[in-house]
């Protein structure tokens, strides 16, 4: 694969293409070379114009994207997808704001540890300690999907840090609706486990499903050549798992976030067609934080897919004061 796109800097000098087999560069506050994994692909700069970054975290190199000035937010994604879902998003507010968007490990470009459990407390973990790399103040956290949970731990646990939060057709308890529960259910079978690994169910059925209009090839090429082996789907299969394996994880959180968290401003950027996260979870929300603001979108459950352009007017109407708020209490 050609790399000289993935990886610049002092490295490229170093280390010509030829022998650059897996290289990463650790960005602030020091930069040193480690030993990494090759990324499964090269994305198209046409749709993902970002320079990527690594991580060295306790699970292996953690890919990442971090644009603009100003602010920080740290942009959380669900399941199957990585940072690219939020590309529409960060071309929109990296003008005003410094946007961050990280891939966990066993998603988009980051490594595929063996002696990992893919578990949202794991992913929890690595994004603590990724905020704490960057030094990260004054911060708003958007999750959507599993990045709502995961992200809400990681503001639990930072708040001196914590500035805002943006949340999407996601959740912080453990799941009691049927919805929920079936899906768990039936995706955690051997057979359907089968599906997701073998044949790469999440991104073929789920993510078109999960989207109101059609996503261009190119589009679903990013999501495929992110999980192009069974071995690479082996995080996304776990997952859905966790959706009742996590049950103490998220009850523990749900006991946090009302006891810390429940007076850090929230909006909620909520796609009203999703048949998962209906508007029921989104009224959980309500009742858990005392200063919150809601912007509807005509959305399924890929939020960032079918309106970017929305939720980062939302964001930005939202985290600035002199604008007048664009969302509906």
């Amino acid at each position: 694969m050609d790399t000289r796109g993935l990886f610049r800097g002092p490295i490229y000098a170093l280390f010509p293409p030829a022998g650059l087999k897996a290289i990463v560069r650790r960005s602030v506050p020091q930069t040193r070379l480690v030993l990494a994994h090759v990324p499964p692909f090269k994305p198209d700069p046409r749709l993902f114009p970002f320079e990527s970054r690594w991580f060295e975290s306790r699970a292996g190199a953690v890919h990442y994207v971090d644009e603009g000035e100003g602010d920080p937010i740290l942009l959380l994604h669900g399941n199957p997808t990585w940072s690219f879902v939020y590309r529409g998003i960060i071309i929109r507010l990296r003008k005003k704001y410094r946007c961050i968007a990280l891939d966990y490990p066993g998603f988009g470009l980051s490594a595929r540890p063996e002696n990992y459990g893919y578990t949202p407390g794991e992913h929890a973990e690595v994004v603590r300690d990724f905020v704490r790399h960057l030094d990260l103040q004054k911060l708003t956290i958007m999750g959507q999907d599993w990045g709502g949970p995961i992200g809400l731990r990681v503001a639990a646990d930072e708040l001196t840090r914590l500035r805002s939060l943006v949340m999407g057709n996601t959740w912080f308890w453990p799941l009691d609706s049927w919805q929920g529960k079936v899906f768990s259910y039936v995706m955690s079978m051997a057979p359907m486990q089968t599906q997701l690994i073998s044949r790469n169910f999440f991104v073929e059925k789920v993510i078109p499903f999960g989207v109101k209009h059609p996503l261009p090839d190119e589009v679903m090429h990013h999501y495929r050549e992110a999980m192009p082996t069974p071995k690479s789907r082996v995080g996304a299969a776990e997952l859905p798992v966790q959706l009742m394996g996590a049950k103490s994880w998220l009850a523990e959180l749900e006991r946090d976030v009302r006891d810390v968290l429940s007076n850090v401003p929230l909006l909620l950027t909520w796609g009203l067609l999703d048949p998962m996260f209906t508007p029921r979870f989104m009224e959980r929300f309500r009742e858990a934080f005392a200063h919150s603001e809601v912007f509807r979108l005509d959305a399924k459950h890929y939020i960032q897919e079918d309106s970017p352009k929305e939720i980062a007017e939302a964001i930005d109407s939202f985290l600035s004061p002199s604008a007048g708020s664009a969302a509906a209490r």
